[in-house]
């Protein structure tokens, strides 16, 4: 019995990664569309707000190297999506990544949790929509919904705000109406928040003043904050700059929305890695842009931290110029409203197509080639959601959702980098292939071999590969095998370093103090790392690799790990609730309907043609000739 269950956690999505076909949503987005699509879920209108209350109370002017710092933590789990986007050009973003690496139960928690965070991130900058719109009409709409429909309950908001709710309804129709029609939307609108962010950094830096990134606290100043620091360009050290940077992570979260357009995309394997890099590099530059500016314009303890753009230009006497930051906010709003939604209905249609959540939601309309029972059920969803929830206190689980994605997408990278995938690896085979008339070789790779047989080797045998004494150059059962290993213990370590670094050891054991702890946890890591870059790599060419790897990787891991155990207990608590209703789902439902839960009973999952599944001589074709323009 509980062999049967582990195998029906652990069995894996059976695809082929490079095959771009068989797919019914329509295939029309390309590079420029991904990029801006990346760039307007990340930037939105985080770049006029998060500047200002980072630089007064956390890390000073030296906020640009905190956002310098955050960039590049996040360009690590970029280069990780941009690996899988080229090895698995599907729909569902880090769900269908994990499910093809690690296994099926894995691959539903993290798209259980993707459903939460883009359902959060949409009502929430619905809201945030809504009062942003409010304040430019002297909050009338605030006034006449909490007087006609008033709500005193706990962690509900004080009214129903319908303005909202109306908002995310008008973009779960122009979602549904077409992938093309909503991407000109957002291109627009991206391309217009990008000349207020040009315009912004000119127009501040004008009035720039270089001992602001040298200037000390006069005694007299009466600061807003609890604290004011001790002057200079680290007014609260590098601890602060550090403390800095974690808290403008959040601000780059969001271009994991390339990622679940692997089945809209012309051409996937190409355009994924590119987009994710470029739009990582634009929102470092605009981050870094306005950081700059405003520590240059305005001492860093008078920032303002609810609107640092606007009171800035005032205080230089530019009042007109925070009109126009006004606008930008607006195009923000916009765009980090599609964002957040455009990737709800593309992870759920995945799961729907696997099976592990009800197959209505996979259905495509005919016409509009769009996921739109998907779609529409979203937004729906996010609508109610906006209408009547206090989410100030959910936003916090958008980042659980965000982080376990990445941690996972990192993980899966060092696992699939790693693994032995020639036909003589039969360690990996868990169930018969489907009784078909004309199995080809591909096929067999898709619907793998029932093995009987248990890799086995001796102590020996593994001691030797742990640090490759026999020089292997490809991987091996065996290699495999230590490598799995390895970064699964590396991954585990992660969790007690992190909690110790953040609340200190539990443990306070007389002859084993827990700086000796910590520090053999760190030679833990380091071996677990150290015998992880020893093994061979698996030689296949790839459209985009990671560089650097294990180690890259490695620090994404880590990186997201201890930001995930940074988070309240509050907010774990609420994670926690969720995920009891998500196993309920999938104990009730999924693992009795996966597709994969069909292949094992020799069955051909419902909707779903095995044809579709078969790489098509086009296909096979286009794939040679991109591979052979990258070499």
């Amino acid at each position: 019995m509980l062999s049967s269950l582990t195998s029906r956690f652990t069995r894996r999505k059976q695809l082929d990664a490079t095959s771009s076909s068989g797919s019914s949503l329509s295939r029309c987005l390309t590079t420029l569309d991904l990029t801006l699509l990346g760039i307007g879920s990340t930037l939105g209108v985080g770049v006029y707000v998060l500047a200002g209350g980072v630089a007064r109370d956390t890390a000073g002017p030296s906020v640009v190297l905190s956002f310098l710092i955050a960039g590049v933590a996040s360009a690590f789990s970029g280069l990780c999506y941009a690996e899988f986007g080229a090895r698995v050009p599907r729909a569902g973003s880090a769900y269908v990544y994990s499910y093809v690496t690690v296994g099926e139960l894995a691959a539903f928690v993290i798209g259980w949790n993707l459903i939460l965070e883009y359902v959060i991130g949409t009502a929430s900058v619905a809201r945030g929509y809504s009062g942003y719109l409010d304040s430019l009409l002297n909050n009338s709409m605030k006034d006449a919904f909490r007087a006609a429909m008033p709500i005193n309950e706990p962690f509900l908001a004080e009214y129903p705000d319908w303005t909202a709710f109306a908002i995310t309804l008008v973009l779960a129709v122009l979602l549904s109406v077409g992938v093309r029609e909503s991407t000109r939307f957002n291109n627009i609108f991206t391309i217009l928040n990008l000349c207020i962010v040009i315009f912004v950094v000119l127009a501040g830096m004008s009035q720039a003043d270089v001992a602001n990134w040298s200037i000390s606290v006069p005694a007299n100043t009466t600061i807003v904050g609890e604290k004011k620091g001790a002057g200079g360009f680290f007014p609260y050290g590098f601890s602060g700059t550090l403390s800095g940077a974690a808290t403008c992570f959040y601000g780059f979260v969001g271009f994991d929305a390339i990622a679940t357009t692997g089945e809209e995309t012309k051409n996937p394997q190409k355009s994924i890695p590119i987009a994710i890099l470029v739009s990582l590099s634009f929102v470092s530059l605009a981050y870094t842009g306005i950081s700059s500016t405003l520590t240059l314009m305005l001492p860093y303890y008078l920032q303002d931290s609810a609107a640092p753009l606007p009171f800035a230009f005032h205080h230089a006497a530019m009042p007109w110029a925070g009109w126009i930051v006004s606008i930008g906010a607006l195009f923000g709003l916009s765009t980090s409203l599609l964002g957040a939604m455009f990737p709800l209905p593309r992870v759920l249609y995945a799961m729907a197509s696997d099976g592990v959540i009800p197959r209505a939601l996979a259905k495509v309309h005919p016409t509009f080639q769009t996921p739109l029972a998907a779609t529409l059920f979203s937004g729906l969803l996010a609508a109610f959601m906006a209408l009547v929830f206090d989410l100030t206190q959910l936003v916090d689980m958008m980042s659980i959702g965000t982080l376990l994605a990445y941690t996972m997408v990192g993980v899966c990278v060092l696992l699939l980098r790693y693994r032995d995938s020639s036909s003589q690896s039969s360690n990996f085979c868990s169930y018969k292939p489907l009784a078909t008339n004309d199995l080809n070789d591909s096929e067999e790779e898709l619907f793998p071999c029932n093995s009987s047989n248990t890799f086995v080797f001796t102590r020996k045998e593994y001691l030797r590969q742990l640090f490759n004494l026999d020089r292997v150059i490809s991987p091996t059962p065996l290699s495999s095998h230590v490598a799995q290993h390895s970064a699964i213990m590396y991954t585990i370590l992660c969790i007690p370093f992190s909690i110790m670094v953040i609340h200190g050891s539990p443990f306070h054991l007389k002859f084993f103090p827990p700086k000796a702890m910590l520090f053999f946890m760190v030679l833990k890591m380091i071996f677990s790392l150290v015998v992880l870059n020893k093994q061979p790599q698996d030689p296949s060419p790839l459209p985009f690799s990671v560089p650097l790897v294990p180690w890259l990787p490695a620090a994404s891991v880590l990186i997201n790990i201890f930001l995930t155990l940074k988070l309240s207990w509050q907010t774990w608590v609420r994670f926690s609730v969720w995920m009891l209703m998500g196993f309920m789902v999938y104990g009730g439902y999924g693992w009795r309907n996966s597709s994969e839960e069909y292949r094992m009973k020799g069955k051909v999952p419902p909707n779903e043609d095995t044809n579709d599944l078969k790489l098509s001589k086009f296909d096979q074709n286009k794939n040679e000739n991109d591979l052979d323009d990258i070499e």
